[in-house]
């Protein structure tokens, strides 16, 4: 598949049926995300791939308690066999930054414009969503909420808090016909097109 077109038909997935997935589909892309850029060379990232019916079971028990009488959105992200939870890993950017050949003297998170541990950790995902349209599979990267955080992480093996810290979630599968599962905000609302978020020069000058 020609790159554009796999960006073009990348969406987010919300349905699956329960066809098994192709181990190797799933090691590609793990391999493609740890392409993705990060500062420093830092590779502050670790993926937990949940692959049996059991372990994915156990991450949607963990990470609500609606399992057992699931809403159209949930009925249909179960389905899915395989679930990828990509974790950033602070203290990797923190150690690398503090080196000789990078000049600051201290692992001081202050002097970061912004969490890249997070940032770089989110472009891995990205590709892994790419990697899985590429194959002809559908994917959807989701947030955990708030309140279900420690819950996620002791069922993963996770420390409490701290590193690893996992940034989300996605699930892997196949497709399930448009209309067995929920609809996205993508269906109601207009993809604003570049030319009107684009500016060329400075902020407010518009494209054209």
């Amino acid at each position: 598949m020609e790159f554009s077109e796999v960006v073009r038909r990348r969406r987010m997935t919300r349905s699956y049926t329960e066809d098994p997935v192709d181990p190797a589909v799933v090691e590609r892309a793990l391999d493609h995300a740890t392409r993705a850029p990060n500062a420093g060379f830092s590779q502050g990232w670790t993926f937990i791939v949940l692959d049996t019916p059991e372990d994915v079971r156990r991450f949607w028990t963990a990470s609500t308690d609606s399992v057992d009488e699931p809403d159209r959105w949930l009925a249909g992200m179960m389905k899915a066999p395989v679930v990828i939870v990509p974790c950033s890993v602070k203290a990797a950017y923190l150690d690398r930054y503090a080196e000789a050949d990078k000049g600051w003297s201290d692992r001081a998170e202050k002097r970061w414009p912004m969490p890249f541990w997070d940032l770089d950790t989110a472009m891995a995902s990205l590709l892994i969503l790419q990697t899985v349209t590429d194959a002809g599979l559908g994917a959807c990267f989701f947030g955990i909420v708030t309140d279900r955080q420690l819950e996620v992480r002791r069922a993963l093996g996770l420390p409490d808090d701290g590193d690893p810290h996992p940034i989300g979630a996605i699930t892997i599968g196949h497709p399930a016909p448009r209309a067995t599962g929920a609809t996205g905000s993508a269906s109601k609302r207009r993809r604003t097109p570049w030319n009107e978020v684009a500016h060329r020069g400075r902020y407010g000058a518009g494209w054209q």
